[in-house]
Formats: C-alpha cells, sequence, structure tokens
C-alpha cells in the first residue's frame, strides 16, 4: 500500500492586528501557514482547535492525491516488490542510484514516457546491454506504480522503448579449447588450479563455485549439490530453481576435491571448499581475488581475452565436442530453458549425464579426446 503522509504539526495562533486564527506549521524546511477563520466565526481558541483538525484532514488528503516523485516511489518500491536476492538487488540499486535517479528523481513516473525514455537511454555512454538493464528496471517501477494504484493501469509505456543492438554481444562468447585450458591450468596451483577443475567440469557460475561446502559433497555416491553462491560476503540462492541440482561426480574430480580437503585448514562439512586463510575460514576467498588470478594465469598462457564466465562456455562448448545430446546439455547447464541451450527439446537420462561429465573431466584433466577445432 502507498505510505501515508503524516498530518501537518503545528500551532493555532491569533492575529490580533487582523482579528482571525491561524493554523502555522514547517513543510519541507519552509513555513507555512493558512487562515482558520475571524473572530466572529471562531469565538474561542477551542473553535479554532476544531477548526485546525478539519483543515489538517484536508491538507493531507491533498497530499495524497499529489502524484508522488520518482524517489519516492522507489523508497516505496525497496520496501514492498524490490527483489530479495541479493545479486539481483545490488543490481537494481545500481542503475536506480547511478542513473534513474539523478535524472528522473523528482519526476513522477508518468513522466517517464516511451519516446523521452528512448531518447535518454541512447544519450548515455553505456553499453546497449546496460541500457536494456535500465529499461527494465524502469518497466519494474511503472508495474509497481500501477499496482499500488499510484498510476493508472495502462500499458506500460516501456514497451516501447527500443534500444539498438540490446539483443546482440559486443564480444562472441569465449570458449577455451583443450590445448588452451591445459596451458591456462599450467599456469595455476592449489585452490585456484582447484577452482578451474571445478568450474569447466561442472560448468559453474563463479558464485556457486565460492558458494560451496565440503557438506555438499556426497563421497559415497560420488555427487556435488549446487545450493548457494555467494556475492560480496552475502550468501543467497542460486540464479534459478533450475540451478539449484545435484549433480553426477567422476570418480577422477572426486580424487581432486579430496586431497584438496586433506591439504586445507578448514576441512569440515561447514567450511567451505575454498575457503580464505586470510578471512581464517570465515569466507571463501573473494571473486575479486580470483579474477585477478585468472587473468594473469591467462595472459601467461597467451590467452587474450578471458574472463570468469568463460569456464562456464567452455563447459557448454566440450558438451557439444563430446556429442552429448542437446537435452542432457541442457540439465547438466541446469538451464531453465532449452533455448537456452538451443532450440530442442527431448528427455534427459542419468547415465547419458554422468558420461558426458566424465568426457568432459578426462578433457579437463588430462587434454582427452576429442579435441575442439
Amino acid at each position: 500500500m502507498r505510505a501515508r503522509r503524516q498530518k501537518p504539526k503545528g500551532s493555532v495562533v491569533f492575529n490580533k492586528n487582523r482579528g482571525t486564527w491561524n493554523f502555522l506549521w514547517m513543510e519541507n524546511g519552509h513555513r507555512r501557514s493558512i487562515k482558520l477563520g475571524t473572530l466572529g466565526r471562531l469565538p474561542t481558541k477551542e473553535d479554532a482547535l476544531r477548526k485546525v483538525e478539519v483543515t489538517k484532514r484536508a491538507l493531507r488528503l491533498a497530499q495524497e492525491r499529489k502524484p508522488s516523485t520518482v524517489r519516492e516511489l522507489v523508497d516505496r518500491y525497496r520496501e514492498t516488490k524490490m527483489p530479495e536476492r541479493f545479486s539481483t538487488r545490488y543490481g537494481y540499486e545500481a542503475w536506480i542510484r547511478n542513473h534513474i535517479l539523478p535524472k528522473w528523481g523528482e519526476s513522477t513516473i508518468t513522466d517517464l514516457q516511451a519516446r523521452e525514455v528512448e531518447l535518454w537511454l541512447t544519450s548515455l555512454p553505456l553499453s546497449p546491454k546496460s541500457k536494456e538493464h535500465i529499461r527494465g528496471v524502469i518497466a519494474q517501477l511503472w508495474e509497481f506504480a500501477m499496482w499500488e494504484r499510484t498510476a493508472e493501469t495502462v500499458i506500460n509505456p516501456m514497451k516501447l522503448v527500443t534500444v539498438k543492438g540490446a539483443t546482440k554481444r559486443k564480444r562472441k562468447p569465449r570458449s577455451l579449447t583443450v590445448e588452451e585450458f591445459q596451458k591456462f591450468l599450467n599456469q595455476l596451483d592449489g585452490s585456484y588450479r582447484v577452482m578451474a577443475l571445478v568450474c569447466v567440469s561442472f560448468g559453474l557460475r563463479i558464485s556457486e563455485c565460492l558458494g560451496l561446502k565440503w557438506g555438499d559433497i556426497d563421497w559415497l555416491n560420488s555427487e556435488l549439490k549446487v545450493q548457494r553462491g555467494i556475492v560480496r560476503k552475502v550468501v543467497d540462492r542460486v540464479k534459478t530453481e533450475e540451478s539449484e541440482q545435484t549433480m553426477s561426480m567422476d570418480q577422477e574430480m572426486l580424487l581432486v576435491l579430496q586431497n584438496h580437503r586433506q591439504q586445507s585448514l578448514f576441512p569440515s562439512p561447514e567450511d567451505w571448499v575454498f575457503a580464505s586463510v586470510v578471512e581464517i575460514g570465515r569466507f571463501p576467498i573473494s571473486y575479486g581475488w580470483v579474477f585477478r588470478r585468472f587473468q594473469q594465469a591467462a595472459t601467461e598462457a597467451g590467452i587474450p581475452v578471458f574472463g570468469t564466465h568463460t569456464m562456464r562456455h567452455t563447459y557448454r562448448s566440450w558438451l557439444g565436442a563430446a556429442g552429448t545430446p542437446i537435452e542432457v546439455q541442457k540439465k547438466l547447464m541446469r538451464h531453465r530453458d532449452i533455448r537456452t541451450t538451443m532450440n530442442t527439446y527431448g528427455t534427459v537420462f542419468t547415465g547419458e549425464m554422468k558420461a558426458a561429465h566424465s568426457k568432459v573431466v578426462r578433457m579437463a584433466l588430462s587434454g582427452g579426446t576429442p579435441p575442439l577445432n
């Protein structure tokens, strides 16, 4: 519901020169006043006090009918409809704080029409993808305003906004060949080496890899449970329901993790698999350190373009090179919609998933066949 505005607080004063009762109050740092009536109509202060209650109600209703600013709308959105997942909320806040409020904070939501917003987005020195994110947040604010009935229920104007190039990638996703990955891996040691192997063997997002705990590994049944992610020391759910999954683990990868656990200072089930020594095991190694170490290893291996998500793209490419059916790839990639993997549907069999995972592990650990072109 829309936040109720408080009644104006103030005092009733009699103006002897004019013979009138007046109500005085402060609003947004400014002194306001309104005449209540003459002494003839309000002979006592008690009469003036009764009249001021009626005046306060009228002022409050007038304030509530006044369209709220986008800044006020954002405050209410944060309280009631802002996404709970930390990484999503963090992204929304960045677009709101850095772009939407500086431009539109003192406007009303109805000022944000398709033409005006599209021209503004075009003028921003941002990538098409970033502009599309901003358009999406404004669309959410419009939906919220219609939900709380501070704007008429109409077609969301943001559906009419076009961001050129938003559906096109500025750079093609980078996947490593088996040979490139082996060169990259040879530049890593310790936790970073194991982390790279885990990411490329399971296609984990870096937040999911850092979010692993020893208790997530079923050593007896050779399974790995992906059930959380961590971003900026905030533990949260994984990206989608499909991302939360128990995955089969090849025996060679199991041995890699067993050896890593034996060397770890924090081997308890509730400890992080990639615990930070600096944080005394309270948190995993920070994303910043992982990014810098991976970038350094990639440079030393002669790989020009590299990011932590390269491991996930590589996993997808290796599944295809290993001849894995597309419906199995979807399940292993933990995609919600198979169109994210490829426009094909089908049935998934556990045996096929285990076989595909084992093939990828062989490629990661020993550079085995099948190679990529």
